[in-house]
């Protein structure tokens, strides 16, 4: 079907999905839409910005937008994750709010719940209970309820890994989008830039490999990304850390923690854009960069503020 094949009951829209950092958000998009576009790592705060996946079906167009995870912020960059999360929030069409049914519920489910009631409020809401497939189902039943008290509406237990109840929460979601045209072609599936993404696979690389905090403490910039015909994409990439003693732990001994970052990045990278990538990475000290919003403007993480314009270019 393409793009001017638009059935009369076609049905659109920007669906918000939020929750504490770590509960499967980024992962269930991917799942939805067949392939990486959120970059995902076991770890927190692996989303830092707000990122859409685009879902075009016959009759219908989602346009999921993955959140920052919802949390108690430290430093400005985790005020400004939680901004970008609720400007998000409150202009979608509909709410997916995914709790991690895993763990019992913590004060940021809390946080979620109550930033989705302020915010979400007069639009049609979903609740996800996530990673099911990680509690044994005797313990189902009691996590369930320890949770219900945080949930909009009736909540679906769902896992985004192994496809629980997936397609019947995707269903419920299409139900409830209004009526409406497509906002982009058939054909695409983010409205973000493969250097942009390229970046936050390097950083979701960096948090899967290394230990502690060094992970929080690191941002990513492109310095370069080239189209070589053929022989594919040149990327070369710069990770920023706060202090000296965490750029030795991200270089490891030898380069050898420096290099297996770039090797596992570039394979995910290879996965997203279909073509042979050539990665360069280095690691340079930034002190303080989390807390400067300098620092953040030029990393990409300020956002402007709801009626003020972004920085000049």
């Amino acid at each position: 079907m393409t793009s001017w094949e638009i059935p009369p009951e076609h049905r659109s829209g920007f669906a918000a999905v939020v929750g504490r950092p770590n509960v499967g958000k980024s992962t269930l998009i991917n799942a939805f839409l067949g392939q990486a576009v959120a970059a995902v790592s076991p770890r927190p705060q692996t989303t830092r910005r707000r990122q859409m996946g685009i879902l075009t079906l016959p009759a219908a167009q989602v346009v999921f937008v993955d959140t920052p995870g919802i949390h108690k912020p430290l430093h400005k960059l985790g005020e400004q994750m939680n901004r970008a999360a609720l400007e998000v929030l409150t202009d979608s069409d509909l709410v997916l709010v995914i709790f991690d049914v895993s763990q019992p519920p913590t004060d940021d489910d809390e946080r979620v719940a109550d930033r989705v009631r302020e915010h979400g409020s007069g639009k049609p809401i979903l609740t996800a209970f996530n990673k099911v497939d990680l509690v044994p189902p005797k313990a189902l039943q009691e996590r369930f309820v320890s949770f219900e008290k945080l949930a909009s509406g009736e909540p679906l237990p769902v896992s985004a890994v192994r496809g629980d109840n997936r397609g019947l929460l995707l269903e419920r979601l299409l139900d409830l989008l209004p009526k409406g045209p497509r906002y982009y072609p058939d054909d695409e599936i983010t409205d973000t830039f493969e250097r942009d993404i390229a970046a936050d696979l390097i950083r979701a690389a960096a948090m899967q490999l290394l230990r502690n905090e060094v992970p929080y403490s690191i941002a990513v910039r492109i310095d370069d990304y080239k189209e070589r015909d053929d022989r594919g994409a040149y990327i070369t990439a710069t990770l920023f850390v706060e202090r000296e003693s965490q750029k030795g732990i991200v270089i490891g001994k030898g380069g050898t923690m420096l290099r297996d970052i770039g090797s596992l990045a570039r394979r995910e990278i290879e996965a997203m854009s279909g073509r042979r990538v050539y990665l360069r990475t280095r690691v340079k000290t930034l002190p303080g960069w989390r807390n400067d919003p300098r620092l953040l403007t030029q990393l990409g993480y300020s956002i402007p503020a709801r009626g003020e314009k972004g920085p000049k270019a």
